[in-house]
Order: structure tokens, then C-alpha cells, then sequence
């Protein structure tokens, strides 16, 4: 196999496998190939079974997508010589199991993203091991190239759940640029779908859309927002007044939004649309990859920006200080282990343990504004709220016993104090 040097697309490098989980030529019979319908992976479908010699299986991952057409997806996948191909609606699941799981540790990785691509990749892994499973598949095939970060997701997750699986990923293998690859579906009578030249590239489930390509690399440039955008509106573009929502949490699991109870997966499509109408939740993010690159791109992720928004507030009203102090240390450490392909890592286990112990009394209502890109909690209620409105309030109160507090400051002053006296930075602390 060979693949194309991005420096020189004229010279090819051979590309040798190396890992032990990479399946060879002639080592199995049927392979699963993750199927979005688009070009590359449409083109994977015939070049694997020419290629490899060998059946395949098209497994199609239904996590909240809006732009596909499954049951089209489906057809497509036979007629291009799959001997099965199956669509698996996972909204619920990935809805009631993985993004429950990212609003009560208030998902953010880096400042905005609430980490949509890299759950769904632990759902469609999950998956994609029962499938092969079913059909006895021995191989798994997925689209990523070998620069992004999905490959470490699906690659390990896959063989940590079932080592006896192998795996391959023809974009990695084949000297085939997006030229190529056209010329490629001509050839053998792969219907592409005409679209409108873009240099920008989406993936998306109900968590969040992310765009990638163009300007959107390139730090020193702008985002043509208005172009790139799918779910959200600009502020420019949003309504002139606010819009109030209401979600009521149980021990941390959104239950209703504006007094009408819901399933999680409803009230995320629904306040995907409230929130997009009023370009909420928009994020052009530097962001750190988990092979070393620094990249830039744009998420859309309304729903997940007002729920995380609303349960944070919630949480650190029923919370201690220090309670609030650690859960924000444990939050970044679940964002970074959930991007960086480490979610069945044992210290997870244990971090969801801690996380779901916290949201135990995260329960009562939040009511949130969302104007032109704003989102602010502007009241909230439990009845875990540790605020005491007679303890809280400046106005004169014998439950609050002002006598002590002379002698409370004199013992917690007391280490700065003696620290002080017995050795000063103050001379030194602006000629460092």
C-alpha cells in the first residue's frame, strides 16, 4: 500500500503496517466498514472488497445526525456489494448513557468543546464490537486518516473491548486524494452526491457539528461564520429578545424542559434548535490534538453550552467550596481523558464514580436566558440549596451571630500573620 506525501503529492511513501491489531491481505474473510455514505467511505466499500478480497458488512450509526438520509444510506451500501448493511438508531443510548454522563461532569475540553466527536466515537466503538460480533466479522474498517485523533479512539476502543478484533483504515493505505477518489467513483459507478464546492468538512451527531477546513486552519484568518455555520445563526442574525428556557435536573439528569417532562435525547434536539436560534453555544477553538498538532475549528454545540451552563450553576448552589473547588479539577480531567481516547482507562471508572456521588443532590430548576449568543443563568431553585437567606442577607438578623466573627478572623489570619514576621517577599516581589 502506498499513500501520497502532503509536502509532495508527486512522491509516494510505502506504507507498512506495523501494529499487531492491523489486519494483513488474505488473514480474513468479512470485514465491518463504518458507513457514512459520503465519498471515502462509499469508495472503501468497493476498494476493500477488491482490495482485501473479502465480504463486507456496512454498519451505519444513528447518534442524532440531521444531514443523512440512513434508509438512502442503507440502499447505497448494497447496491455498492455489501452483503449486509444495517442502520442502528443509538440516540437514546448515547443520549441516556454517554452525554448524561458529559453533563454532569460539565463537559468542556479546552474552553467550549463539549467533546461531541469524541463520545460519539466510544457509542459507534460499542456498536460496531456487537456487530462485527453478529456477523462474525473478523475485521473493522473505519474512514480516519492518520493525522486526526478518531483513529486512536476507534482502533483502541474496538480492540479493548474485543482483542480478538483487527482492524484497517484505507485512507491511511491508499494514494488517493480527493481527486483520485472522484475519478475512482466514476470508474466504478459510485453515485456521489453533486454538492456545491466547499473547502469545509463536518461531522456531526445530536451533541455538536464541527467544522474543520478552509480559513477554519488557518489561526491568523477569520471564520466566514456565515458560511461555515449549519445549526446556529449568527448574533447579527438572531432575534432582537431574549428567550427563557426552564430544564429541571434529578440528581443531575435534565427530566423537563419548560415544565414538560422529557426523555434526554428530546431535550437536547429541542434546545439545539432554541439555542441555535438565538447562536448560542458557537465555539472557533485552538485546540490541542492528541497526537501533537495544534488545530483550530468551529463547534456548534447549543444544546450541550445551555445544559452544561444550567447544571454548573445548579451544582455549585447545593455544593461546598470545596466540594466545587475539586469537581473542577476532576471535570478537566474527564474532558481531557474522554478527547484523548481514555475512556475505558480504570481511572475513569473511578472519576465517574466521584462525578455521579456529586451530582446526588444536583436537583431543582434552572432558568436560563439565551440573547444573541448570551447564555445566563438568571434564577434557580433546589432543595438541596445551600443558601440561607437569613444567614445570606446584609440586613440585621439574630441568626447570624456577628460577635464571633472578630475571633473567627484573628485564628484564620494566623499563619499569614507569623509567616510574615518571620520572613517577607514583599521587598522582592516585583524584582523577579
Amino acid at each position: 500500500f502506498f499513500f501520497c506525501s502532503e509536502n509532495n503529492m508527486d512522491s509516494v511513501t510505502k506504507y507498512i503496517k506495523v501494529a499487531s491489531h492491523e489486519a494483513k491481505k488474505g488473514e480474513f474473510k468479512r470485514c465491518l466498514l463504518l458507513y457514512s455514505g459520503g465519498l471515502d467511505t462509499s469508495v472503501m466499500l468497493k476498494w476493500i472488497q477488491d482490495e482485501y478480497e473479502c465480504e463486507v458488512v456496512a454498519l451505519t450509526v444513528d447518534i442524532g445526525q440531521t444531514a443523512d438520509n440512513l434508509d438512502a444510506i442503507r440502499l447505497k451500501a448494497l447496491k455498492l456489494g455489501a452483503i449486509a448493511a444495517e442502520v442502528v438508531d443509538a440516540k437514546d443510548e448515547f443520549a441516556d448513557v454517554l452525554l448524561l454522563e458529559a453533563i454532569k461532569a460539565n463537559a468542556d475540553y479546552q474552553g467550549g468543546y463539549a467533546l461531541g466527536c469524541p463520545l460519539g466515537r466510544v457509542m459507534i466503538s460499542k456498536i460496531a464490537v456487537r456487530v462485527a460480533e453478529k456477523y462474525e466479522c473478523e475485521v473493522i474498517a473505519h474512514g480516519c486518516t492518520g493525522k486526526g485523533n478518531d483513529q486512536v479512539r476507534f482502533e483502541g476502543y474496538i480492540t479493548t473491548l474485543n482483542p480478538k478484533l483487527k482492524l484497517i483504515a484505507p485512507v491511511r493505505e491508499w494514494a488517493m486524494g480527493r481527486d483520485e477518489e472522484l475519478a475512482y467513483a466514476a470508474e466504478h459507478g459510485i453515485e456521489v452526491k453533486q454538492k456545491k464546492e466547499t473547502p469545509y468538512s463536518y461531522d456531526e451527531n445530536c451533541w455538536s457539528n464541527t467544522a474543520e477546513g478552509g480559513e477554519i486552519e488557518d489561526p491568523e484568518l477569520a471564520p466566514k461564520m456565515e458560511q461555515i455555520l449549519l445549526w446556529c445563526k449568527t448574533p447579527e442574525q438572531a432575534p432582537d429578545k431574549k428567550t427563557i428556557v426552564e430544564i429541571e435536573f434529578k440528581e443531575g439528569k435534565p427530566i423537563a424542559l419548560n415544565g414538560e417532562a422529557k426523555k434526554l435525547s428530546t431535550i437536547i434536539a429541542e434546545l439545539n434548535a432554541i439555542g441555535g436560534e438565538n447562536a448560542v453555544g458557537v465555539f472557533p477553538l485552538i485546540e490541542d490534538r492528541l497526537i501533537g498538532l495544534k488545530v483550530r475549528g468551529v463547534y456548534e454545540n447549543p444544546a450541550a453550552t445551555i445544559l452544561v451552563k444550567a447544571h454548573l450553576n445548579l451544582e455549585q448552589l447545593v455544593s461546598t467550596r470545596e466540594e466545587n473547588e475539586l469537581k473542577r479539577f476532576i471535570d478537566t480531567k474527564w474532558a481531557y481523558m474522554t478527547y484523548a481516547a481514555s475512556w475505558y482507562q480504570p481511572v475513569m471508572y473511578h472519576i465517574h464514580a466521584y462525578i455521579t456521588s456529586q451530582n446526588k443532590k444536583v436537583t431543582g430548576k434552572v432558568r436560563v436566558s439565551l440573547y444573541k449568543g448570551n447564555v445566563e443563568v438568571v434564577s434557580l431553585s433546589s432543595p438541596h440549596s445551600l443558601f440561607d437567606k437569613n444567614l445570606a442577607t446584609f440586613d440585621a438578623n439574630p441568626t447570624f451571630n456577628s460577635n464571633s466573627s472578630a475571633g473567627f478572623i484573628e485564628l484564620y489570619t494566623l499563619p499569614q500573620r507569623t509567616a510574615y514576621q518571620a520572613f517577607t517577599y514583599e521587598d522582592n516581589l516585583f524584582k523577579n
